[in-house]
């Protein structure tokens, strides 16, 4: 099964893959959790609104790269630092206004800490394109 690792130059560039692509009948993406920094790894928005569009419009990209779109996603995790049920209708929201209809699986962790301090929001997902 042959597997593709793509990383958009619109994304911070790491020690990973920011899509991996399996195919093999339907092709599988297994995209890293994406933050909201911008191409250079510069944190982008002070807010928790702020960043989740920032996070959302990476995990756009990083689905593009793989010919996905968010409709493709089967499966995704959220992790949020200092979680608050404010944060959860924030995120609903905004969510809302990317996916539309689109409920995929979806798993929510509270977390004390992320990649770096400034961050306060970190979502990953398993996408599929048939």
């Amino acid at each position: 099964m042959p597997v593709e690792f793509i990383n958009p130059a619109e994304l911070s560039q790491g020690t990973y893959s920011h899509v991996a692509a399996v195919s093999g009948g339907a092709r599988t993406l297994y995209v890293s959790g994406q933050v909201a920094m911008d191409a250079t790894g510069q944190v982008v928005g002070k807010t928790f609104a702020e960043q989740c569009e920032q996070v959302l419009r990476n995990l756009g990209i990083a689905l593009a790269a793989g010919g996905a779109q968010y409709h493709h996603i089967v499966k995704m995790n959220v992790y949020v630092r200092d979680l608050t049920s404010d944060k959860v209708k924030t995120l609903r929201a905004i969510r809302q206004r990317h996916f539309g209809a689109h409920q995929p699986a979806s798993t929510l962790v509270g977390t004390t800490a992320l990649v770096h301090e400034d961050l306060m929001l970190e979502i990953e997902c398993v996408a599929v394109v048939d």
